[in-house]
């Protein structure tokens, strides 16, 4: 899209305005008819568009391919101009979407003036639109983790490509930030983000938000996918896409063009893919509620996105940068978080994952009634339950089991949740429960816990065979 194509019937007309065009240090293209016009078009669309209204011996005169360029190819500015001119035929063609109309004979200053006009003009247009389309959303990956560096090795190897990705993992655990990450790295950082929120629409309303519609009354209304054009799509739990829509959307995969609901014409869009997943596709596949042929097109690179249980050490890491961006945005308190803080939140349980820590995060912060740094006791479970300071209230297992049982349970547990929370790291685990790291080793194995690899960082747990 850098160079101007001139479609007129007379040779030396086109010619000329070649000429005088190239001399000024634009690239041009000819056209004597509309079959050749349109298939210039097609190829490669233009920056812009000097247009002849009158085409002898074509298909289709100025006016129709008027109309055709502006359906499919908004941002060209069209520049008319004809030898038979008057008021009428300017208006139909203003009316139509050109930017300007000139009559022949032309002054060349005058046509220059126009054309320098027109381009920026539709610079100005573009970038507007980029900045309206793209999605401001964080891109943002936060986290010091074995899990977490593993992540970003992976996601970083796919940036440059334009390979489809699938992004699997549990709810709330950062694939849509992951997904941003690999748009904002990649070649097509400049290009929109649009998001497909698979699960949020309803089935009957699928296929006209992706492909978008025309009507007779409300003409051509562009879908998502072709917001996306040029940039990247991502299909946020893909599993739940209607199985009609799925076919529909492997077509797009393989064709890299579809047709809009109530239209004929074909709409042609540059991608790229990126899915992601809470579920198994390979269970949904046997279950006849998701395709085969698009969970192939779709996985070309698996990437698994881990749970913050498997990277508890980036816990505090990720509070502070919530609590920076809350107070950015809204204006909370910028609040630390105390040792007793932090060390309860790499013990909590987090069923919804990053998400479920920003938005403790945020609570806390509004419910909060000091600057000071965030206490335990602000956080889940640590309300005041009537019994006296200090008590540990057990659990029913605990306590009907004697208590040499009792002890060893409790120790299991406890040792369980702190190597997992400082990352499997022995040494870590040893200081803070202030043991010596060999007498640690001799406790973990007489209660049968062991380490072992899991998505890239160490994890306990309790072995099995030993426990047999």
């Amino acid at each position: 899209m850098s160079d101007i194509l001139i479609v007129d019937d007379e040779r030396d007309i086109r010619e000329l305005i070649s000429d005088i065009l190239e001399d000024e240090g634009f690239a041009t293209r000819l056209a004597g008819n509309s079959d050749d016009a349109m298939a210039a078009i097609n190829t490669e669309p233009p920056a812009l568009m000097i247009l002849d209204i009158w085409l002898k011996d074509s298909r289709m005169d100025g006016i129709d391919i008027l109309k055709t360029v502006k359906r499919d190819n908004p941002d060209v500015p069209v520049v008319i101009i004809s030898g038979h001119g008057n008021i009428e035929i300017a208006v139909a063609a203003i009316r139509q979407g050109a930017y300007d109309f000139i009559e022949k004979p032309f002054n060349i200053d005058q046509l220059l003036v126009v054309i320098r006009r027109a381009m920026e003009t539709s610079r100005l247009r573009r970038e507007n639109q980029s900045l309206k389309r793209r999605d401001t959303s964080s891109a943002e990956m936060m986290g010091q983790s074995a899990a977490f560096r593993a992540l970003v090795s992976q996601l970083d190897k796919v940036t440059k490509s334009n390979g489809r990705v699938m992004l699997t993992g549990p709810a709330g655990a950062g694939k849509e930030v992951a997904a941003r990450y690999i748009h904002a790295n990649s070649g097509r950082a400049d290009a929109p983000f649009v998001t497909v929120n698979c699960a949020g629409v309803e089935p009957e309303n699928m296929e006209e938000m992706l492909f978008g519609r025309e009507t007779a009354e409300r003409g051509i209304e562009p879908g998502l996918l072709e917001q996306a054009h040029g940039g990247v799509v991502f299909f946020d739990e893909v599993a739940d896409m209607p199985l009609g829509t799925q076919s529909k959307i492997l077509r797009v995969l393989v064709d890299q063009q579809f047709t809009r609901v109530g239209g004929n014409d074909k709409v042609r869009v540059d991608l790229r893919v990126i899915s992601s997943t809470n579920r198994n596709l390979e269970e949904a596949i046997a279950a006849d509620t998701f395709r085969q042929e698009l969970f192939h097109r779709l996985n070309v690179v698996p990437i698994a996105v881990p749970s913050l249980e498997d990277r508890r050490e980036d816990i505090p890491l990720l509070a502070e940068h919530f609590i920076s961006e809350f107070n950015q945005s809204q204006g909370l308190p910028q609040r630390s978080l105390s040792e007793d803080a932090i060390a309860l939140m790499q013990t909590m349980i987090w069923p919804g994952n990053v998400r479920q820590l920003k938005n403790l995060v945020e609570r806390v912060l509004i419910l909060g009634d000091g600057t000071g740094p965030i206490e335990a006791r602000e956080l889940p479970g640590e309300e005041p339950n009537g019994e006296e300071d200090g008590r540990v209230v057990l659990s029913s297992a605990l306590a009907t089991l004697p208590l040499r049982e009792a002890r060893e349970a409790f120790e299991r547990e406890y040792l369980l949740t702190q190597i997992n929370r400082f990352g499997g790291n022995i040494s870590r685990t040893a200081n803070f429960v202030g043991m010596e790291r060999s007498a640690l080793h001799r406790k973990l194995k007489s209660l049968g816990v062991v380490t072992s690899a899991k998505a890239g960082v160490r994890v306990a747990h309790v072995d099995e065979e030993a426990d047999a």
